[in-house]
């Protein structure tokens, strides 16, 4: 099982980004007996939307946030479920800003 202080720490590190919206979901319990599980790494689903990803492909926008994440995705984090908006592409998407103003910064 992931370490529960993670989450924070992923919050913490996204700062960076200038998140509007960012929703951090630990689902480790999902993957109990999976090879990333037993080695301590956690799985995780992420929905952020900022300004910076604005007019960046999707390669670029997961660049941005792994590199942000460098330090924990060698250990604490072992996959990484991405959805990145930029602000006008949440209001063109209900159904993910829904999902990504669940929690603000």
């Amino acid at each position: 099982m992931a370490d529960p202080l993670t989450i924070d720490r992923i919050r913490e590190r996204l700062r960076v980004l200038e998140p509007q919206a960012i929703e951090v979901i630990d689902d480790s319990a999902l993957h109990a007996g999976h090879e990333g599980a037993r080695s301590g790494g956690g799985h995780y689903r992420l929905h952020l939307v900022s300004a910076r990803f604005h007019g960046l492909p999707r390669v670029a926008r997961h660049r941005l946030v792994y590199d942000a994440l460098d330090p924990l995705m060698r250990r604490e984090v072992h996959a990484l479920a991405m959805t990145l908006l930029a602000p006008d592409e949440v209001r063109a998407a209900p159904s993910a800003a829904s999902a990504a103003s669940k929690t603000s910064p």
